[in-house]
């Protein structure tokens, strides 16, 4: 049975990602980033398709069976080696930290920037698609709306600490990625943790601000304001729970061991 890696081996691969992630072009940059934008939305679409489906029968077991059809879409990330924010935390910190140089922090800016930015552009515009009359079953539009309607009536501090968890989360699984070999194994852990974010459901700025913006183009009584608001606190948790909890945790332990 393999042996997993020590943290100064995931460590050393993690630099090695983080210098290919970092060393991107910015029309590769933009594209993987587009592409990740709208290929999450498969996941939310088809949480909501069976959401719709389940829940007027079985009731909350439809949050269960919804959050496993989401974890599809991490899967479709991962093995698509896409460019996701928060997802992209580890490496190119690690990267930064192993250089020891302050040149990096423009890299890094350019790098979570342009991902977030065109991550929602990328799964808005596909969003669009999906709200056409007649893509989505029947119930699916009414399933999306209540998620959004729950998402945007939240208490701010609630919501924060939600990104908090999804941040830490997904960054946690940049790192598990980093410590296995096998396709077999990268798919499974994106599933486990695709699952458990929509299990919770916890806040991913992405995931999250796509959902409201199904809401909006339901119909759902949310307008700009909520929307913005949804995406700059997600934001500010996930950096907290991804950079803060994560990364420079993970990173600590490196630096310790080597002491």
């Amino acid at each position: 049975m393999p042996i997993a890696p020590d943290p100064d081996e995931i460590f050393e691969r993690a630099v090695e990602e983080g210098e290919r992630r970092l060393d991107q072009s910015l029309l590769e940059l933009t594209a993987t980033s587009f592409i990740a934008g709208f290929t999450i939305v498969f996941g939310i679409a088809t949480l909501g398709v069976v959401d719709g489906l389940v829940e007027p029968r079985f009731g909350d077991v439809a949050h269960i069976a919804g959050a496993l059809t989401f974890a599809v879409g991490v899967v479709f990330l991962v093995v698509g080696r896409t460019e996701l924010f928060n997802e992209n935390f580890f490496d190119p910190a690690a990267k930064a930290v192993d250089e020891d140089g302050s040149w990096l922090l423009g890299p890094l800016l350019r790098l979570w920037t342009v991902t977030l930015v065109v991550n929602l552009i990328g799964g808005f515009l596909f969003a669009f698609v999906f709200a056409v009359d007649g893509v989505l079953p029947s119930g699916s539009a009414h399933a999306l709306s209540r998620t959004a309607e729950g998402i945007v009536h939240r208490p701010m501090r609630g919501m924060f600490a939600s990104a908090i968890i999804g941040g830490a989360l997904v960054s946690l699984l940049s790192y598990l990625l980093e410590a296995v070999n096998s396709v077999r194994s990268r798919i499974t852990l994106a599933y486990i943790v695709g699952f458990l974010l929509a299990l919770g459901p916890f806040d991913h700025v992405i995931v999250t601000a796509i959902h409201v913006f199904f809401g909006f183009l339901f119909d759902a009584g949310i307008g700009y304001w909520a929307l913005a608001e949804t995406v700059v606190i997600a934001t500010a948790g996930n950096f907290v729970g991804g950079i803060g909890l994560v990364t420079f945790t993970h990173i600590a332990q490196v630096k310790g061991s080597n002491e």
